[in-house]
């Protein structure tokens, strides 16, 4: 899917002018924006030659991560007390999270243009972690499809900012308890889903995507997906089952599965924390135009170094990335370096850019606390 295409395809509804950054313009609803063209082409023409994935960087990148994490929880397990357990244990956090953070490469990266990689992701991330690329391939394209992004058919969409208060905290709590539901999911769901037809078609539709709308039901895969689904929950399955074995018969200490487990929660609640800053979620389910997906997206380029930890792997970039999703992450920081200095002041480009986490958090909050929809 290359950058390119995808805007030409997005451009096929008549546009007014679009209405540069301003007080009014951040009042107005996200579904009345139009279309900056001028930002959209040069997006287009600025970028030709930034959509290559370099394979020496992602097989690098990726592997360098992994082993880190792993040689990270090794340590927290080993460690002679408490202060360097946690110190193994904050290392492990980052590096795994960075390397489960491929999982949304996998899902723009064009077949074959990275041989072997997202099978080396599977083996060496996904599986051991319960989050195989099945759970997000297939669900993350529609949430960047041109009418569906911000609707109630997108899958990874919620209008937080809109809805009650309490709605913030719970979006970040559950993901704490993600790893027992997810060895729940493949250990015991799976299994007795084939056993139980009724309850596989649940399974597919409900339990099989990294989904944070609960209207959105997931289609069953067909063709060469199925089988790449096929295998990867047989590898979920046989991991988790290990997993229960291991604390039920005592195989492996308490301690260390409870460590384990504790890092994995980890990941998951800084990706939950991510999220939450990945968009305004400001949309009430209207279409948008791609100047207003791109708003209601957030950008926090340098020149602060933190992002590079909570928002790794390109991610940082994401209000870039919804405009230009065939580039690969780490050509982003030269693309935003080429539009942020092409661009004039009055450009919407400029709108997307934040300066923090915390920010952007309490903005949120800020929001919600106004009191909305539940």
């Amino acid at each position: 899917m290359l950058a390119m295409n995808t805007l030409v395809d997005r451009l096929s509804t008549p546009l007014a002018a679009p209405v540069p950054p301003s007080a009014d313009a951040d009042k107005m609803p996200k579904s009345a924006i139009a279309d900056d063209m001028a930002m959209i082409r040069a997006a287009s023409e600025l970028t030709r030659d930034l959509v290559q994935p370099s394979a020496r960087i992602y097989w690098t990148d990726m592997l360098v991560s992994a082993f880190v994490g792993y040689a990270g929880i090794a340590a927290a397990i080993l460690a002679p007390s408490t202060v360097w357990m946690l110190v193994a244990a904050v290392i492990s956090v980052v590096a795994l999270y960075r390397a489960g953070s491929f999982i949304h490469e996998l899902t723009h990266i064009r077949k074959n243009a990275l041989p072997g990689f997202r099978l080396a992701w599977n083996i060496l991330v996904g599986v051991p972690m319960l989050i195989p690329s099945f759970m997000y391939e297939g669900i993350h394209s529609l949430h960047h499809n041109r009418t569906k992004y911000g609707t109630v058919d997108d899958p990874e969409y919620l209008p937080l900012a809109l809805m009650k208060p309490w709605t913030v905290p719970l979006f970040v709590v559950v993901a704490a308890f993600a790893p027992i539901a997810l060895v729940f999911r493949y250990g015991v769901l799976t299994p007795l889903s084939f056993l139980i037809p009724p309850l596989r078609k649940v399974v597919v539709e409900r339990y099989s995507g990294m989904i944070i709308n609960p209207l959105f039901r997931r289609k069953p895969p067909e063709g060469e997906f199925r089988r790449q689904w096929a295998w990867q929950e047989g590898g979920a399955w046989a991991w988790s089952t290990l997993l229960i074995a291991a604390g039920v018969l005592g195989w492996v200490p308490l301690r260390a599965l409870v460590i384990f487990g504790a890092i994995a929660s980890a990941t998951l609640v800084l990706n939950q924390i991510r999220t939450l800053v990945a968009h305004l979620w400001e949309n009430d389910g209207e279409v948008l135009t791609v100047t207003g997906q791109f708003l209601d997206s957030v950008n926090v380029p340098p020149p602060g170094l933190l992002p590079e930890l909570w928002a790794p792997v390109g991610l940082r970039y994401h209000a870039l990335h919804h405009l230009l999703p065939g580039v690969p992450y780490h050509s982003l920081a030269e693309a935003h370096r080429r539009l942020k200095d092409a661009l004039p002041a009055d450009s919407q480009y400029h709108g997307a850019n934040y300066d923090s986490l915390p920010k952007l958090v309490m903005n949120l909050v800020a929001g919600s606390a106004k009191g909305g929809v539940a």
